[in-house]
């Protein structure tokens, strides 16, 4: 009996260390992803304050005022004075201050961080003429729970789409069944198209089911209109299927199929904000994370659901959606084939 179950242990490793590209995908994830975390998010995560400085220009010249050299605060520019005051409103600045021109800074009275930020920015002023003007903004906070559930619904929608699509297509082709297709009329196109609205049936049964038990349950806050938020969830959805699709399109090995699909997920999930925001990051990655297409998912649907955003405010990330879609399926297609061969 040993004898047999060292065979096929032999054999199994031979199998994996024998195919090259799964075995670098699983080499090079864990070292990718650590370099890329390490550049993204450097730093040493100490920030007590997060503070918004209205200006013209997106560039902080910390010569400003003695106060933006203060240790420990997480300073963030803004150039839309209507998009830094609805933060503030919400409780998600702690602080927004302006500095070129009138000097001027605005809190929320019921934000008990900005309390002691206020502070921060009386006692760094005193050494700068102390002639700063004080303004308030009144709002009811933002929850945690608000703020992550379109990320969470994201995510889901995501492993959902790429590893539902692309790892079963790849297990299609490995054990034969695309073989047999092919020796049917079906085009590539058509057996892709049927793929997408399968899974796109499918996918938005289930958000819809999950968002609407969550906001039951929890009473989640939804501002916007809920075909907005429908019309977001199917474009989305299109464009996570057809990205599965294109990975899938010509790969054979289901373990190189994971790690291709883990390559795409893990950084998606960081870096398009459905833990947390990327404010504070520098510009490189905020516009790195607009390549993703669950950015303009999130994107999009925190506007319509926490800011009551229209059709036209979110144009530009379903516009973005439609054309990802539209790329993806067209590379899928081209490129698709039946055999593993």
């Amino acid at each position: 009996m040993l004898h047999r179950i060292y065979a096929i242990y032999i054999a199994r490793n031979r199998e994996f260390l024998r195919d090259r590209g799964t075995l670098a995908w699983n080499l090079a994830l864990p070292l990718v992803l650590m370099i890329g975390l390490s550049l993204a998010f450097s730093g040493d995560g100490r920030d007590q304050f997060t503070v918004g400085v209205l200006q013209e220009t997106a560039n902080l010249d910390i010569e400003q005022h003695p106060f933006l050299e203060t240790r420990f605060i997480n300073f963030v520019a803004f150039t839309d004075e209507n998009i830094a005051f609805r933060k503030i409103e919400r409780h998600q600045l702690d602080l927004l201050v302006r500095f070129d021109g009138q000097r001027r800074y605005w809190i929320n009275p019921d934000s008990p961080k900005a309390y002691f930020a206020e502070r921060l920015l009386l006692h760094a002023d005193t050494t700068n003429g102390g002639n700063i003007e004080k303004a308030q903004i009144s709002g009811d906070a933002i929850r945690y729970v608000d703020w992550v559930l379109p990320g969470i619904l994201g995510m889901n929608m995501m492993f959902s789409c790429l590893f539902g699509v692309g790892y079963v297509v790849v297990r299609y082709r490995k054990n034969g069944f695309l073989k047999r297709l092919r020796a049917t009329p079906l085009r590539p196109i058509e057996f892709i198209i049927a793929q997408l609205a399968s899974r796109l049936s499918l996918i938005i049964l289930i958000t819809a089911v999950i968002y609407t038990g969550t906001h039951l349950f929890l009473d989640t806050r939804m501002e916007g209109s809920y075909f907005a938020l429908l019309l977001i969830a199917i474009l989305g959805a299109a464009s996570m299927v057809s990205l599965g699709l294109m990975v899938a399109a010509r790969v054979s090995s289901e373990e190189l199929a994971g790690g291709l699909l883990n390559l795409i997920t893990w950084p998606m999930m960081l870096l398009s904000g459905v833990w947390f925001s990327l404010e504070g990051a520098s510009p490189l990655v905020q516009n790195a994370a607009q390549i993703f297409p669950l950015t303009h998912i999130l994107d999009s649907s925190r506007a319509v659901m926490l800011d009551g955003a229209s059709l036209i405010d979110i144009a530009p990330n379903l516009a973005a959606l439609a054309l990802m879609t539209a790329v993806f399926l067209g590379i899928g297609a081209t490129f698709f084939r039946w055999n593993q061969d």
